[in-house]
């Protein structure tokens, strides 16, 4: 099978560059000054063993690959706010033997959250979701940085909206032969949602930085996630546990200092340090927002982290900013007004 990786970035350049180590076919699918560096000088990789380099095909869309073959799997790993519009470009691209590859083809997105999926549903037959457990990093043009070992990372992987079949499992063989563990499950959704709760750390990180060693921002992160518990019961939606996870993973996966790669933030992070205008926050702490005032419940600290994202985001401010006791005392605020609002 040949992968196209349609967004080469932290999560997308790592499983492409592991594959592609591994003898497997990839294509890679960015824009601007990634794209470029990409085509010059290849997929910079940076990994614990060193900085690998793969001279792979890039393109900024289907126009340029011409006819699709029959054995492509679609990898869509942009952030969920784009997936619309790559959906759009790529569903309707022609695959040879006939048909498209929103007929014909798998597709599997490897997203944070949960909507990619179901976005991805009205207009592809086959969309499989994966739960992303994958350390990595993209904030230079043509580099991205994965520091987990011994294995790079680990995907949980089924149809979606459930099930498995053999398409998915042969998808995990070569995974597991990339230096990933690519567990097939009935039930993929179950682990997205326990990832969804670690992700509404990403908002905090991105306005008020790193979350390792503050323990006011950890702090306030537990008091975000409880807030996340709270709504998923309420709307009945079943998670991995915490304890489940960290069988699960044991320690597959133990991140290491790389050489000129620095650990930074998380996804939201890394946005806002490349400077791109748009964040996830509404599709993580905004799946939070949506699920609550379905099921009429409080989610006044992720309302608050969702919008203060979306504005750091649109206004191009500076990744990490706002001081913790800052974002401390909004967040006490909001709770309260939430808790007068609702005695009212």
């Amino acid at each position: 099978m040949r992968y196209i990786i349609i967004g080469a970035g932290a999560v997308g350049g790592s499983v492409g560059g592991r594959l592609a180590q591994s003898g497997h076919e990839v294509v890679l699918v960015a824009r601007g000054a990634h794209l470029a560096a990409l085509r010059e000088h290849g997929l910079r990789l940076r990994v614990p063993e060193g900085e690998l380099t793969f001279p792979l095909p890039a393109v900024d869309g289907p126009e340029a690959l011409g006819e699709l073959r029959a054995d492509d799997v679609l990898v869509l790993a942009v952030k969920t706010q784009d997936a619309e519009a790559a959906l759009a470009a790529w569903g309707p691209a022609p695959v040879a033997g006939g048909g498209t590859a929103a007929e014909r083809l798998p597709l599997l997105c490897a997203q944070n959250g949960v909507e990619g999926q179901r976005i991805a549903l009205r207009r592809f037959r086959h969309v499989y979701g994966v739960c992303v457990w994958l350390p990595s990093e993209h904030v230079e043009p043509g580099v991205v940085s994965a520091a987990g070992t011994p294995l790079t990372g680990m995907l949980h992987l089924g149809r979606y909206p459930h099930g498995s079949d053999d398409t998915l499992r042969r998808i995990a063989a070569d995974l597991e032969r990339s230096r990933f563990e690519a567990p097939v499950v009935p039930d993929v959704a179950r682990w997205q949602y326990a990832k969804l709760l670690g992700n509404l750390a990403n908002a905090v990180e991105a306005v008020s930085g790193p979350l390792d060693g503050d323990e006011a921002a950890l702090a306030l992160y537990h008091r975000v996630r409880a807030e996340g518990e709270a709504v998923l019961a309420a709307a009945g939606i079943e998670y991995a546990s915490p304890e489940e996870q960290q069988k699960t993973r044991g320690d597959k996966i133990t991140l290491v200092p790389l050489d000129g790669a620095p650990r930074g933030g998380g996804s939201s992070w890394q946005s806002l340090t490349r400077g791109t205008g748009t964040i996830e926050a509404d599709h993580l702490n905004g799946e939070i927002v949506l699920l609550a005032r379905l099921h009429g419940v409080p989610a006044p600290l992720n309302e608050l982290l969702q919008r203060l994202a979306n504005t750091f985001a649109r206004e191009r401010r500076a990744a990490g900013s706002l001081p913790v006791a800052e974002l401390v005392r909004m967040a006490d605020e909001a709770e309260t007004e939430g808790a007068c609002a609702a005695g009212r």
